[in-house]
C-alpha cells in the first residue's frame, strides 16, 4: 500500500518578478523566439537537401546534430519543455491550424495509444539512423525533418490544437519524460482555481488561445505535457498560475498514477543511450563485420540483431528487478515496473547529456566552420572545443550525478510504496541503476569516433 506524503511547498513564483510576468503576458512571447527558429529551420532543411553532400561540410548537419541535438537534453533539464513552445513543428501547426484546420477532436485511439506510437517511432528512428546513416547523410537528415514537418502539418489540418505534439511527436515524448526531472515547473494555485468559473486557461480567451496540448492547469501534477507557451498565464483572470524552480527529479518522487508505457519508454532510452555509445567506439566496426559474416552477409541484419538485444536487455533487467521488488511492495511486477521505472529517467537524461557532450565539445567548432563556409568564407581546423580528457571528465561527472539522482528517486519511491520494507523493495532497482550507470561510465572511457 502506498503511503501518502505531502509534497514540499512551492518555491518562489517567478511570475512575481515584474519583468518576467510582463514578458510572458506580452503578445511577443513565444513568437519572438518561435518565428526566428522557424526561419532557421527552413534554412537548415534547405542546406540538408541542397547543400554539400558530405556531412562534414554541410552547415545543416552541424547545426542539427552537433549543436541543436546536444543542447536539447540540457534545455529539457533546465527549462522543461520550453523547446516545444518555440519548436518549428509546433509553430507550423499553429499557423496551418489557424488558416485551414478542420478542428476535429483527437481520435480516441491516439489518446489511448499515443505514447506507444511515440515509443515505436523513437525506436524506429534510432534504428533507421544506424541502418541508413541518417546523421552521416545530409539528405537523409533533410528527409527525416521534412517527413516530421509533413506529418505535423497533416495533423494540424485534421485535428484540434497541437495533437501532433501531445500524442505523436517522438521528441515530445522524450521531452515529456525528461521534463519530469527538470528544475522548473508550471502549476496552478488550487485555492484560487476553486472559485474560478471561466476555465479560460484551458478553453482560451481574448488574450490567448487555450492550452495547445490539452492540459488543464488546475489538474496538473506533472510537467510532462507543459510546454511553457504561457497561454494560461495570459488567459487566467485570477493570476493563479505559478512558475517555480524545484529540486531536480522531485516530481518523480510523488507519481500518484504511474503508467507502464511511460516507464517502458524510460527503459527503452537506457538501451538507446547504450546503442549510441557502443556504435561510436572504435572497435564497433570490427564487431559489426563479424556479426555481418554470421548473419547472411547483411550489415543491416547484423545491426538489427545487436539493436534488438540492446533494446530488450534494459527492459528485461528492470522487469526482473520489478519481480523481486514487488514481493516487498505487495503489488504485481507490472505495477512495480511502472512505479520504479521513473527512477531511471535521471540516469537516462544524464547518459543522453554525457553522450551529446562528445558531439558538442569535440566537434563543436564544425558549427562555426561550416557556417562561415556556407556564406562564402573559408574556415577549417581542429573541431574540438575542449581537450578530450576534459570532455571525459565532464561525462563522468554528469553520469555520476545521474546515478545519484536515480538512486535517490528510487529511494523516495520505495519509502512511499513500502514504508515498512523499503530497503528490500528498493535494493533490486538500486543494483540495476548502478550497473547501467557503471556501464555508461565504462563506455565513456573508450575512444570514440566522430560520426559527422
Amino acid at each position: 500500500m502506498t503511503a501518502s506524503a505531502p509534497q514540499p511547498g512551492p518555491a518562489r513564483n517567478l511570475l512575481d518578478i515584474p519583468w518576467v510576468r510582463a514578458f510572458l503576458k506580452s503578445p511577443l512571447y513565444p513568437g519572438i523566439f518561435a518565428y526566428p527558429v522557424l526561419v532557421v529551420f527552413g534554412y537548415i532543411v534547405y542546406a540538408l537537401l541542397w547543400g554539400p553532400s558530405a556531412a562534414s561540410a554541410n552547415v545543416g548537419t552541424s547545426l542539427t546534430w552537433v549543436l541543436w541535438w546536444p543542447l536539447i537534453p540540457i534545455a529539457m533539464f533546465t527549462l522543461g519543455r520550453f523547446w516545444c513552445a518555440i519548436c518549428p513543428f509546433g509553430t507550423l501547426i499553429d499557423v496551418v491550424g489557424k488558416a485551414v484546420g478542420l478542428g476535429r477532436p483527437v481520435p480516441g485511439f491516439l489518446k489511448r495509444y499515443g505514447i506507444w506510437i511515440i515509443d515505436a517511432t523513437f525506436i524506429l528512428i534510432t534504428w533507421s539512423d544506424h541502418v541508413f546513416g541518417v546523421v552521416e547523410n545530409p539528405r537523409g537528415s533533410g528527409y527525416l525533418l521534412g517527413a516530421m514537418a509533413t506529418a505535423a502539418v497533416v495533423t494540424a489540418v485534421l485535428y484540434q490544437r497541437r495533437t501532433w505534439c501531445r500524442y505523436l511527436c517522438f521528441l515530445g515524448g522524450l521531452n515529456g519524460n525528461y521534463a519530469r526531472a527538470s528544475m522548473i515547473e508550471l502549476r496552478a494555485t488550487p485555492d484560487i482555481c476553486a472559485t474560478c468559473t471561466t476555465q479560460s486557461c484551458y478553453k482560451g480567451s481574448a488574450a490567448a488561445p487555450g492550452c495547445p496540448v490539452f492540459e488543464f492547469p488546475r489538474m496538473m501534477q506533472t510537467s510532462a505535457n507543459c510546454n511553457f507557451c504561457a497561454n494560461c498565464v495570459k488567459s487566467c483572470p485570477n493570476d493563479s498560475i505559478r512558475i517555480s524552480t524545484r529540486p531536480p527529479t522531485r516530481e518523480l518522487w510523488f507519481m500518484n498514477k504511474p503508467k507502464f508505457e511511460e516507464s517502458f519508454l524510460a527503459s527503452v532510452i537506457v538501451g538507446i543511450v547504450i546503442v549510441q555509445n557502443v556504435t561510436m567506439i572504435g572497435w564497433w566496426g570490427g564487431v559489426l563485420e563479424r556479426l555481418t559474416a554470421l548473419l547472411l552477409g547483411s550489415e543491416a541484419l547484423a545491426f538489427t540483431a545487436a539493436f534488438i538485444v540492446a533494446m530488450v536487455l534494459p527492459i528485461a533487467v528492470i522487469a526482473a528487478a520489478a519481480h523481486l521488488s514487488a514481493r516487498h511492495t505487495g503489488e504485481t511486477w507490472k505495477k512495480n515496473f511502472a512505479r520504479f521505472g521513473y527512477a531511471v529517467i535521471a540516469l537516462d537524461l544524464a547518459g543522453h547529456i554525457a553522450h551529446n557532450l562528445f558531439h558538442l565539445l569535440s566537434e563543436g567548432k564544425s558549427v562555426l566552420y561550416t557556417t562561415i563556409n556556407a556564406f562564402g568564407g573559408y574556415a577549417g581546423g581542429n573541431l574540438a572545443v575542449l581537450p578530450m580528457n576534459v570532455v571525459q571528465g565532464l561525462q563522468f561527472l554528469v553520469v555520476g550525478l545521474g546515478i545519484v539522482g536515480s538512486l535517490f528517486t528510487a529511494y523516495q519511491i520505495a519509502r512511499r510504496a513500502a514504508p515498512g520494507t523499503w530497503k528490500r523493495a528498493v535494493l533490486p532497482h538500486a543494483v540495476v541503476i548502478v550497473l547501467f550507470g557503471l556501464l555508461n561510465i565504462y563506455l565513456f572511457t573508450l575512444p570514440m569516433v566522430h560520426r559527422v
